[in-house]
C-alpha cells in the first residue's frame, strides 16, 4: 500500500476531515425541549422483519410506548406483528411506498427496520415529515446514501431526534474501556486486531423469484451493503471509537466460497485498513463458520492492550491492567439502553448523545473496506467520497408481489 499520508498526525487529520462531506461531527444539544415528562410515545415501524418486531417489542415492554402503524413489503409480515402488538388494522400498511402513509399519521417518532438499501429514502422522509428517528444500522449501503440521512438530519435540526442502534456504544463497560483508552491507558495506539466470525444466516425463502430475493435481502449485496457493511460494522465501529478516527486508505480481498447457495454477498473478508499516526487495523470475517464465533476488537498500544468482545469480556492489560466484566446479552441488554435513551429524549427533552455522527464514519469505514476488496487495489477516503459509487438493485417486483409467501 502506498505511502501517502500515513503519518498524518490525528489532530491535524481531526482538523481537515471535521468539514468533509460526510458531515460524522454532528452534535446534538446538551438538551432539547420535549413532550411533558412520563408522557407516551406513539411511533410506528417500517420493517416488520426479525430486528422489526424485536424493536418493536422492546418499545413496548421498557418504556411508555405504543406502536401504532406498521409498514413492510410483505403483508404476511404486517398481519402477524400487527395482531401480536394489537395495531388497528387501518394502520398496516404494504407494498414498497407504503411506508409514506405512516408518516401522514399523528405520531411522535418512526423506527426504520428495513433493508439498510431503502434507509435513506426511508429516513429522509421520516425527518422531513417532522418525526424522530430510530434508526438500524447500517445506515445506508453506498455513500450517497450515508449522505443523504446526513443531510436530512441537518436539515431537520436539533429539534428532531435521530438514534442509531449500535448496542456497544451504549453498553457500560465499552464506554468504560473507550475511556480509558482515550485518557492513554494503553500508550499510543500501534495495531489493531479486529474480526467479525459467526455462523451462516438461514434463508427466508427458496431462491429463484424477485420476493425471494427481497426475503433473502441479507444475502443480497445491493440490498444490504454485504456482510461487512451489514453485520460486521458492529466491531469496524468500535475500532474507529477506541481510535477516535476512521481509516485514510485500505486494501483487501475474500470472496465466496463456503456459501455459495443464496445470493450473492461474499462469506469472508480480510482488510488492512490504515489510519492516522501510522495505526494499522488488521480486520477479518466470516459468515459460514462452525464451530468458533467470536466478535472481538483489539488494539495493542505501546504501553497495554484493550482486549473487547461484542459476547464476553472487555479488559485492559498492561501497565494500568483494569479486570472489566462481561458483556454478556449485549444484543437486548444495548438495545434496551438505545430505546430507553430516545423515549427520554423525545418525551422529556433529556440530552441524547450523537449517534448519527459516528454512525455515518463507521459506516463509511465499511465501505471502503468493501471497496477496497472487490476491487482489489488500495482505495483512499476521499477516492472513495468523491467517486460516491451508487449501489441499484434493480428490483423487479410483481404486482401481486405483496401477498406472495415465496
Amino acid at each position: 500500500m502506498a505511502d501517502r499520508n500515513r503519518q498524518q498526525g490525528r489532530r491535524d487529520f481531526l482538523k481537515t476531515t471535521v468539514a468533509t462531506a460526510a458531515g460524522w461531527t454532528i452534535v446534538r444539544p446538551s438538551a432539547v425541549r420535549g413532550s411533558q415528562a412520563n408522557s407516551r410515545l406513539e411511533i410506528g415501524v417500517i420493517g416488520c422483519g426479525g430486528r422489526g418486531r424485536f424493536v418493536s417489542r422492546l418499545f413496548q415492554q421498557h418504556t411508555n410506548t405504543k406502536v401504532v402503524a406498521l409498514h413492510d413489503y410483505f403483508a404476511d409480515r404486517v398481519q402477524k406483528l400487527g395482531d401480536e402488538l394489537a395495531v388497528d388494522s387501518a394502520a398496516r400498511f404494504t407494498d414498497l411506498d407504503g411506508y409514506k402513509r405512516i408518516l401522514d399519521l399523528k405520531l411522535d417518532a418512526v423506527a426504520v427496520e428495513s433493508p439498510p438499501y431503502f434507509h435513506p429514502e426511508q429516513a429522509v422522509a421520516v425527518l422531513e415529515a417532522g418525526k424522530h428517528l430510530y434508526l438500524a444500522k447500517p445506515i445506508a449501503v453506498d455513500v450517497p446514501g450515508c449522505l443523504a440521512i446526513e443531510r436530512a438530519a441537518r436539515a431537520a435540526g436539533p429539534s428532531r431526534h435521530v438514534l442509531v442502534d449500535f448496542q456497544t456504544r451504549r453498553d457500560p463497560l465499552f464506554r468504560e474501556a473507550a475511556a480509558r483508552v482515550h485518557r492513554g491507558d494503553i500508550g499510543p495506539a500501534v495495531l489493531g486486531h479486529v474480526y467479525y466470525h459467526a455462523g451462516r444466516l438461514k434463508p427466508q425463502a427458496p431462491e429463484g423469484t424477485a420476493t425471494a430475493r427481497l426475503r433473502n435481502w441479507v444475502f443480497d449485496k445491493a440490498l444490504s451493503g454485504d456482510i461487512i457493511v451489514e453485520q460486521n460494522i458492529h466491531v469496524i465501529d468500535v475500532a474507529n471509537w477506541y481510535l477516535q478516527a476512521h481509516p485514510i486508505a485500505a486494501q483487501g480481498t475474500g470472496g465466496r466460497k463456503a456459501r455459495v447457495d443464496v445470493g450473492d454477498c461474499w462469506d469472508h473478508y480480510v482488510v488492512t485498513f490504515s489510519y492516522p499516526d501510522g495505526v494499522l487495523v488488521d480486520f477479518s470475517s466470516t459468515q459460514f463458520s462452525k464451530g468458533f464465533e467470536d466478535l472481538r476488537i483489539r488494539v495493542y498500544g505501546s504501553t497495554g492492550t484493550v482486549d473487547s468482545a461484542y459476547e464476553g469480556d472487555v479488559r485492559l492489560t498492561g501497565d494500568a491492567p483494569w479486570p472489566g466484566g462481561s458483556t454478556k446479552g449485549l444484543y437486548a441488554s444495548g438495545t434496551v439502553g438505545n430505546i430507553q435513551d430516545f423515549h427520554a429524549a423525545v418525551t422529556s427533552g433529556q440530552a441524547l448523545a450523537d449517534t448519527l455522527g459516528p454512525s455515518l464514519q463507521s459506516n463509511l469505514t465499511a465501505i471502503l473496506g468493501r471497496q477496497a476488496a472487490t476491487s482489489g487495489r488500495d482505495v483512499t477516503w476521499d477516492e472513495m467520497m468523491k467517486g460516491a459509487e451508487r449501489i441499484e438493485p434493480k428490483l423487479q417486483l410483481p404486482k401481486d408481489g405483496p401477498t406472495s409467501t415465496a
